[in-house]
């Protein structure tokens, strides 16, 4: 059996290509200097051709790099509320780093625990899955590894036992149907509602909560009671809002929501046989960051503004979407669903490639978006283009309110 198409977007850039259907923008950044090749891969997601990495990352990397990244950040916005006045400024870069190391010790490293794959010690893996829920207030530790395995990787990925599927339908109120702008709409109301932050803070609070062990409710009780304390009785719990809470929670939940948008197409309606890797594999593609390099024809004064363009661009637009919402291994977020428990996972960027190179025996080939806004229109595209009778938002039944939240990451 063959893959399913995935449905094309109709504008916003490149979208959705089978591997080597189309010219590859990163091969067209071949001619900057080498010395911005690596860091292009990162940004962009995808090595060039033949491209080897400089060094291999391992699970104690990404563990201490998340750590380091929210110490950091929490340490430059601290020194901006302190200094006050324009030094304030430095929230915006405190909060961005602070965001970008929680976002990846949820999106890899608890990820990576709740499939028993960061140390591969069952022990560990969990002592660090329960610290995590309880530092960054999420879905507690058992509860968020039973789902995320049983209902997001197994028979019932992206139908409504899925909890990505009642994301969609029940917390973004997002429907099969609907025409893509309208998605946008509620979308974007959703992120800029003061009702939607709350709502989405407390159900954090509820799900982490609710069944969570005793450890998780130790770290954090000695963590936000201890330090809430601490600033009643300093008088510094404004600045402990302004360092901590606004990257933890309002930043947070705006990534948080804006992945959900590109993790994983809707079936195609048409498609009777809902089995198989060819199946499987159709429902996740990559999504790579930036655009090809202007073309070397231009005329002078045109290709400066073309060049102009393009770097404002990767530094305004494309950095940002993967700093701070397409975090670690999310770019790649098809290798993991096709080898969920490789050991190569810390590697995940020059993993998927060679498993691209090698064909990805057994799985139909790879495919990818370029750009997170045509990404977003794929998965809303597939959505609206779903079968409206198969995800009757009234069809689905014993959603627990308090977990709802939880589903916007995997």
């Amino acid at each position: 059996m063959s893959a399913p198409a995935l449905p094309a977007p109709t504008g916003g850039g490149a979208g959705a290509a089978e591997a080597g259907s189309a010219p590859d923008p990163r091969e067209s950044m071949r001619v900057l200097p080498r010395f911005t090749q690596y860091p292009l891969t990162l940004l962009t997601g995808k090595p060039l051709k033949g491209q080897a990495p400089p060094h291999r990352w391992t699970p104690g990397f990404h563990l201490g790099a998340a750590a380091l990244s929210m110490v950091s950040g929490s340490a430059v916005s601290a020194v901006g509320w302190a200094l006050s006045g324009a030094w304030l400024l430095l929230l915006l870069p405190g909060w961005a780093v602070t965001l970008h190391g929680m976002r990846n010790l949820r999106m890899m490293v608890y990820h990576q625990c709740s499939h028993r794959n960061m140390f591969r010690r069952r022990t560990l893996d969990a002592a660090i899955g329960r610290a995590v829920s309880g530092l960054l207030i999420i879905q507690h530790f058992s509860r968020y590894s039973e789902e995320h395995v049983s209902d997001h990787h197994a028979a019932h990925h992206m139908t409504l036992r899925d909890p990505t599927v009642q994301a969609f339908l029940i917390s973004l109120d997002l429907h099969p149907g609907m025409t893509r702008s309208r998605m946008w709409q509620r979308i974007l109301a959703k992120l800029f509602s003061p009702v939607f932050h709350a709502t989405f803070a407390v159900a954090r609070v509820r799900s982490f909560w609710h069944g969570s062990s005793r450890s998780e409710r130790l770290t954090a009780l000695a963590l936000y009671g201890g330090g809430g304390a601490a600033g009643v009785v300093t008088g510094t719990w404004p600045a402990l809002l302004a360092v901590w809470f606004v990257p933890l929670v309002p930043l947070f939940q705006i990534s948080n929501t804006l992945r959900l948008c590109v993790k994983h197409t809707f079936p195609d309606p048409d498609l009777t046989e809902r089995r198989g890797k060819a199946y499987f594999g159709s429902l996740t593609n990559a999504i790579f960051i930036g655009e090809a390099v202007p073309a070397a024809g231009l005329p002078p004064v045109r290709r400066a503004a073309a060049w102009l363009r393009w770097t404002l661009r990767l530094v305004c637009v494309h950095f940002p979407a993967r700093y701070l919402v397409l975090t670690g291994d999310t770019v790649v977020h098809d290798f993991h669903h096709r080898h969920p428990a490789t050991r190569e996972w810390a590697d995940y960027l020059f993993a998927r490639q060679a498993d691209e190179d090698r064909g990805s025996p057994g799985w139909p080939p790879y495919h990818h978006a370029w750009g997170f806004v045509p990404a977003v229109n794929l998965v809303l595209d597939s959505l609206s283009a779903a079968d409206a009778t198969e995800f009757d938002v009234r069809r689905v039944r014993d959603v627990s309110r308090r977990e709802l939240f939880a589903a916007f990451d995997d």
